[in-house]
């Protein structure tokens, strides 16, 4: 099977991907989640779209769609038809057009679309700041003025208050009434219905008492001597204009505290992305230029200079240097590059002057693919955010509900001098304390953080439901080769019994298999290229498959391979055979070698074990994991490398539909199984598993492959992507813990369900103050997962 087919059946979205548009765009004016809910419903109704994601953490919708049915520009105006605002200058992707195109529906542009987005909440930021300074300055004199209980009192002070209240409410708290008449507008209700309702109530209710007070304070019949026209002052009606233009003041700067924590959530993106180069400098018509990054071409020849970073990814043509690739695989050491040798775009270069050809640029070079990857995970929902959904879903119309409850209860049974005043406070209360804001934010931010982490560390986790799953992981299961070990035969010994020297010996038989496609073949010639020994050319070549091979070089004739290969020849190695068979035993390939038909030595090869293996092996020992190694080699040298490693359980001579077999009868079992293979011949298990992870270098296939890739190569990954999944599930539980218990405390005590028996209320500002620290507080939780160290190093 070809890689780019077996990319295309692995991908979850392939088939969707076939005449598909796909448009990504900032949304602006979302104040919860809700929102994102009610917009991806809207979306979601459009006939032509086929699936609509709008993420709340990061402020971008990502909807797929039917191009012979509807538009992106349509889909942007369907976002501004429900009150909220769209950044055009990321355009959609119509399918077909071009390699841009192709690019861009994979995330070739998810970089400058960052930026975009960037731009777009900053500009945000800066207006919610302002509206904020705006009511924070005036609701300050309102706020002394009512609190002063008497102390402060003059003719008008009733008017003074709604003059200062009056443009909190209207300029300040403007998009909160906006945005809850938009969800009013599609039968919808959410945070802002309920902060519009409380503030709105309170406003309303202390403008008419301002204005028209006989409405509220019956006349007071004149006493002997007095003017019949007297009638009580304005001032003597309570008003609550501080409950209004304070609980504006501080929703406002619990959004601008919110956002500018959520901001820091993504800031494991744009670490990645400020590493890029901006410049690169190709060699053209025989002369180097310096152009932009976006302007090589696949097949540029590219000139890198010590200290530079390396513009895009590709194959190095000439020089010799050092890389450090720490962005890309978290290792700090630098990486040894030579002629040959795959460079990757914002690495550093650090010794030598390198020329590479551009084989991967714009949105196909790793970097991109790697952004692309964590704003997907972080846009997808996992299973438990499904909860919080379906709460927050329901939980505005229930608090509607015990708010006018509330009211109409204390109406009839509140304090007989104040009732009417005593039933609003309490109606307004209830309605600010029940936001579901935390709730909302409980999990997304918790998967921004994590998934950002997990990118820091080398860990490429595909959305939110693959975090959730590895949490639960009980049994790991590892293929032997390219994962356990280097998957790269190597020259591990070398022995000789006759008149012919090691090097020597090793610089015949290299010749005997010059030109072999033989992996252990392969093996011998790079070790004698390692040496620097010079290769003869050979006459008189025979090969039995299975058996060995023969060849003439330089008058001798040299046999090489297997005790039966010797044998059919005559050689007998009897004297030897315990040192031989203990090479066996540990793993490793011997094969005999002979001269003019006497024993002359033996050669064995092995594929190294991975380094990390045993600290990462015993890291899942100890987080209770079960460890099963898979490998199609025989049980001999599958039970060599596991005795290494320190693998009790393992399964040899395994096709690749036995290892998918396996997986699904370990999963019958009741095990929750992640299976960790190389992403390209362990593709069906990889699939069957409730987690597959691929270890490779974050390139091509291994990024399409799995739910999780290890870009490192390093076993050590899979500790740290389930030890990640623990941590982020434990931060999403606390947050939604927090939640709830907030809202089940918080809607009793605001109702006044305590104060017959305590006195216990609570004033409609403290309930806003309540209800913006709730949402940072479950911000700053997940922001710790920007701490997370690894279990193993």
């Amino acid at each position: 099977m070809m890689a780019s087919d077996l990319q295309e059946r692995n991908r979850p979205d392939a088939a969707e991907r076939v005449g598909e548009g796909v448009s990504r765009f900032p949304v602006t004016g979302m104040t919860c989640a809700a929102c994102a809910r009610r917009i991806e419903k809207v979306l979601n109704r459009r006939v032509g779209v086929r699936s609509a994601n709008v993420n709340f953490a990061t402020g971008e919708a990502t909807v797929r769609y039917d191009p012979d049915q509807v538009d992106g520009a349509t889909i942007a105006g369907v976002v501004e038809d429900a009150g909220y605002g769209v950044v055009r200058s990321a355009p959609a992707v119509p399918p077909g057009s071009g390699a841009a195109s192709d690019d861009r529906a994979d995330g070739a542009e998810t970089i400058e679309e960052s930026e975009v987005v960037e731009k777009a909440h900053a500009a945000e930021f800066r207006d919610t700041l302002r509206r904020f300074l705006v009511a924070a300055v005036l609701s300050l004199p309102v706020l002394v003025l009512a609190m002063s209980h008497g102390r402060i009192d003059f003719p008008g002070m009733n008017g003074v208050q709604f003059l200062l209240t009056a443009p909190v409410v209207l300029y300040a708290g403007a998009p909160i009434y906006r945005a809850a008449l938009a969800a009013f507008r599609h039968r919808a209700a959410d945070m802002n219905t309920l902060i519009s309702l409380g503030t709105g109530t309170a406003f309303l209710y202390s403008t008419v008492a301002t204005l028209f007070p006989f409405l509220f304070v019956p006349a007071v019949p004149p006493t002997r001597g007095a003017p019949h026209s007297a009638m009580p002052m304005s001032d003597s009606v309570p008003v609550y204009f501080e409950a209004a233009a304070v609980i504006i003041a501080l929703v406002l700067l619990g959004r601008l505290l919110e956002s500018r924590a959520r901001g820091q959530t993504g800031e494991a993106i744009r670490k990645l992305i400020g590493l890029r180069a901006k410049t690169a400098r190709v060699l053209r018509d025989g002369r180097e230029t310096d152009v932009p990054i976006a302007q090589v071409l696949v097949g540029d020849i590219v000139l890198v200079r010590p200290g530079e970073k390396i513009a895009t990814d590709g194959v190095v043509v000439e020089g010799r240097t050092t890389v450090d690739e720490s962005m890309l695989t978290g290792e700090s050491l630098p990486v040894e590059k030579t002629v040959g040798a795959d460079v990757f775009g914002a690495t550093m270069n650090r010794t030598g002057a390198i020329r590479f050809r551009a084989t991967r640029v714009g949105g196909d070079t790793v970097l991109a693919q790697i952004v692309r990857l964590v704003k997907e995970a972080q846009g997808h929902r996992a299973p438990i955010a499904r909860l919080a959904d379906v709460i927050s879903g329901v939980f505005t119309p229930v608090v509607l509900g015990i708010a006018v409850v509330t009211f109409l209860v204390w109406l009839l049974l509140g304090p007989a001098e104040n009732r009417f005043t005593f039933a609003l406070m309490n109606f307004v209360a209830v309605l600010i304390i029940a936001c579901p804001c935390a709730l909302g934010l409980a999990t997304p931010t918790a998967i921004l953080v994590g998934t950002g982490r997990g990118a820091e560390l080398g860990v490429l986790i595909k959305g939110g439901a693959s975090l959730e799953r590895a949490h639960q992981v009980r049994t790991v299961v590892l293929d032997k080769t390219g994962t356990i070990t280097e998957g790269r035969p190597v020259v591990t010994d070398l022995v000789s019994v006759g008149d012919i020297g090691e090097e020597e010996l090793l610089r015949l038989i290299a010749s005997a298999e010059r030109g072999s496609e033989h992996p252990l073949g392969e093996a011998i010639v790079r070790a004698a290229g390692e040496r620097g020994l010079s290769l003869a050319e050979g006459t008189d070549f025979q090969a039995t498959p299975g058996r060995g091979i023969k060849a003439n070089i330089e008058g001798r004739t040299i046999l090489l391979g297997n005790e039966r290969w010797m044998e059919r020849h005559g050689v007998r190695f009897e004297r030897w055979e315990s040192a031989i068979r203990a090479l066996a035993e540990a793993g490793k390939t011997p094969m005999y070698v002979a001269s003019d038909g006497v024993p002359a030595g033996w050669i064995a090869v092995a594929d190294p074990v991975r380094p990390g293996v045993v600290a990462a092996l015993s890291g899942l020992r100890r987080m209770g994991i079960e460890v099963v190694m898979f490998t199609g080699d025989h049980p001999s040298t599958a039970a060599a490398v596991a005795k290494t490693v320190g693998i009790t359980q393992f399964r040899a001579e395994m096709l690749p539909e036995m290892k998918a077999e396996e997986i699904r009868r370990l999963r019958t079992e009741g095990k929750v199984v992640a299976m960790v293979g190389d992403g390209i011949n362990d593709a069906p298990a990889l699939a069957l598993a409730d987690v597959g992870m691929a270890i490779g270098t974050g390139t091509d296939i291994a990024m399409e492959t799995a739910d999780i890739t290890l870009v490192r190569g390093d076993l050590r990954g899979v500790v740290t992507a389930i030890a990640l999944s623990r941590a982020t599930m434990r931060t999403i539980r606390w947050n939604l813990f927090q939640a709830f218990v907030y809202n089940a405390l918080g809607i009793p005590l605001a109702a006044g369900l305590f104060y017959p028996w305590t006195g216990w209320l609570l004033s409609p500002v403290i309930a806003s103050l309540a209800m913006s620290l709730s949402s940072v507080s479950v911000v700053t939780n997940s922001l710790r997962l920007r701490g997370f160290r690894p279990p193993v190093a």
